[in-house]
């Protein structure tokens, strides 16, 4: 016979450690295999403990791509600062942008991915995504700008992680995608100047 033995809900850090878990399921099974029962089950909990912070998978997969959004923009604040004219800094966001997207491929799926069809039911979601654009067009000193150079960063990182395209990844390996795009985005902004 095989019994499930319910582990008792204590854990200090219950949050962080769902989102830890959901995070590490994503990068290494895919959206498909992230439920509330899996994740309970990585983070060593019973499998009623998660809904003691999220009512639904849905809440859950919001909270992780509004963390990870957090990271992308911390990362992104470290080179948005940096001297350097606007070709420069585009060329840096793109890299960093790049770098983040080939390291968390399952994240960036979820964060701009389909998941959240109605993005309005979850304003923490929202306004973190609007934050993200916000960044780069100060960094730019152009909102407009920021808007087309997030578009086009995004788009380029979803081809290159769907292999749609070929940067290089291929034959050099995934290490060469950023500097790569950045020279893309160099020459599409000095194509359109």
């Amino acid at each position: 016979m095989n019994e499930q033995v319910e582990r008792p809900y204590h854990h200090g850090q219950l949050g962080p450690a769902l989102r830890e878990s959901a995070r590490a399921i994503l990068e290494e099974q895919g959206l498909d295999a992230l439920s509330l029962r899996s994740v309970a089950r990585r983070a060593g909990v019973s499998h009623a403990a998660p809904y003691r912070h999220y009512p639904s998978r849905e809440a859950l997969l919001a909270d992780v791509a509004c963390e990870g959004i957090e990271n992308l923009r911390a990362e992104l604040a470290q080179v948005a600062a940096a001297p350097g004219d606007k070709p420069d800094r585009i060329v840096q966001i793109a890299t960093v942008y790049l770098r983040f997207a080939m390291r968390h491929r399952g994240l960036m799926r979820l964060i701009f991915g389909p998941e959240f069809r109605n993005r309005t039911n979850f304003s923490a979601l929202s306004d973190a995504t609007a934050a993200l654009a916000g960044d780069i067009g100060r960094a730019l000193a152009d909102p407009a700008a920021g808007l087309a150079a997030l578009a086009a960063m995004h788009g380029l990182a979803m081809l290159i992680l769907e292999n749609v395209i070929d940067l290089g990844q291929q034959q050099a390996g995934w290490d060469v995608v950023p500097s790569r795009a950045g020279i893309l985005m160099r020459s599409l902004l000095e194509g359109s100047g």
